[in-house]
């Protein structure tokens, strides 16, 4: 008899691979979907539902490890996953096990058969049905794909929301524009229910006010309602009310930002009113592959030095430019592998880091149908000015890496949240 983890992965292709309703961004069929499934969204522990385009799952991380800190119960839906698609759904602070997850998956397979869907629809219905069947205090939920008609986007009542910064990514289903994009984004908003706004571009800022005053939204703000300024050297947030120094156990700048988002959401929300839980979860987050140094691992090995390895999923221009303000504190120039799926803009995620590149190594990301191929990605780094070389693998790379690398660099593998999945599973494997 096959074991649940065979049967699991059987179901997920079968969501993955039968012919399902193609993504239209439409919330029709998932409410006539969760119907069939005893509306498991009207039955969810206090929700708290994040958008964005950059910094959600880091956000969620914080929160969740304040959570943690404060002895709250949690579950946690993110996306996508790095190694296990378990990874996605935390029920009650773990990681769902296979014996709760294949019962689950198999309602949605049946239902998925009167009533196709996509497989992140049938996927967000599966944890639905685990956390409304699971006790827990709060209930955190990430947006997949924009927010307004995102399949997240069924909970009528949240406590809270939350939009990171936004940017340009998934232009094909949320427009061209950054407005229309922010537009997406701020389709989470429900009336009478607070928001909290990360960093934004005044395009994107504007915008979301804008659904906030037609919805009386309360709106707590990055640059209005709270802020990060240096305070005694290091960097606060502060508000009317909270003066908290942020730090951050995820590296890179960005992080700060992130760290404050959560602060922010954490004085929205009457569960984590002590300053010493909060600090604690912020020194105390975890979240693989943002910028996550790999040591001791099989990939680790490969190079000369055993900590200059880096690993991040970032995929986008904006990604890109926070990476290049990592970069820019190393001693020396990275060598970079990169891979990315298709779709994604692989020259406006390379300009900002080409300064601090020495050289590129581009991959095809493996037992990925919709990578770029690596021509594709050296066509993107030599239209930067970047030097560039293909590698047949993952070692391979990070052999040619090794070869090209600085005494004293260090190595970062980027460009895609499906390669440093499939780098972290090389990296334990024996």
């Amino acid at each position: 008899m096959s074991s649940d983890a065979d049967r699991i992965t059987a179901l997920l292709g079968g969501l993955h691979h039968r012919s399902l309703a193609p993504i239209d961004l439409s919330l029709g069929r998932v409410h006539l979907f969760l119907q069939r499934l005893g509306n498991p969204e009207t039955k969810l522990p206090p929700v708290i539902h994040v958008a964005g385009t950059n910094g959600k799952g880091s956000l969620l991380a914080y929160l969740s490890a304040m959570f943690d800190a404060a002895g709250i119960s949690w579950h946690r839906y993110t996306s996508p996953h790095l190694i296990r698609f378990n990874e996605r759904i935390v029920v009650a602070g773990k990681e769902i096990e296979d014996a709760m997850l294949l019962p689950l998956l198999e309602r949605a397979a049946q239902e998925a058969a009167v009533i196709p869907v996509t497989f992140f629809e049938a996927t967000t219905a599966a944890s639905l049905l685990a956390f409304a069947e699971h006790p827990a205090e709060v209930c955190m939920l990430e947006a997949g794909l924009g927010g307004r008609l995102d399949a997240t986007n069924v909970v009528a009542h949240p406590v809270l929301t939350a939009i990171t910064p936004v940017s340009f990514d998934h232009m094909e289903f949320l427009g061209g524009t950054l407005q229309s994009i922010a537009a997406e984004k701020a389709g989470i908003l429900k009336p009478g229910v607070p928001c909290v706004v990360g960093t934004q571009l005044p395009q994107a800022e504007a915008v979301i006010e804008k659904r906030a005053n037609e919805l009386n939204v309360q709106l707590w703000r990055y640059g209005k309602e709270w802020q990060v300024t240096e305070r005694d050297g290091a960097p606060h947030y502060i508000s009317d009310q909270w003066i908290i120094p942020l730090y951050s156990s995820l590296a890179g700048a960005h992080q700060i930002h992130n760290a404050a988002t959560a602060v922010a959401c954490a004085e929205m929300l009457p569960q984590l009113n002590s300053h010493e839980h909060i600090l604690q979860g912020l020194t105390r987050a975890v979240w693989p592959a943002r910028l996550q140094r790999l040591q001791g691992g099989r990939l680790s090995m490969l190079l000369p030095a055993p900590d200059m390895l880096w690993l991040d999923g970032g995929h986008n221009p904006d990604a890109g430019a926070m990476l290049a303000d990592w970069a820019r504190t190393r001693p020396h120039k990275l060598v970079l592998i990169c891979g990315m799926i298709r779709g994604k803009d692989t020259q406006g995620f390379l300009a900002p880091l080409a300064p601090y590149v020495q050289h590129v190594v581009a991959i095809h990301i493996p037992n990925e149908s919709n990578s770029q191929t690596a021509d594709e990605i050296c066509a993107a780094a030599n239209a930067v000015g970047l030097e560039v070389q293909r590698a047949n693998d993952i070692p391979d790379a990070i052999r040619k890496a090794a070869d090209l690398c600085s005494p004293g660099g260090d190595v970062l593998i980027s460009g895609s949240l499906y390669l440093a999945g499939r780098v972290l599973s090389e990296e334990a494997r024996p």
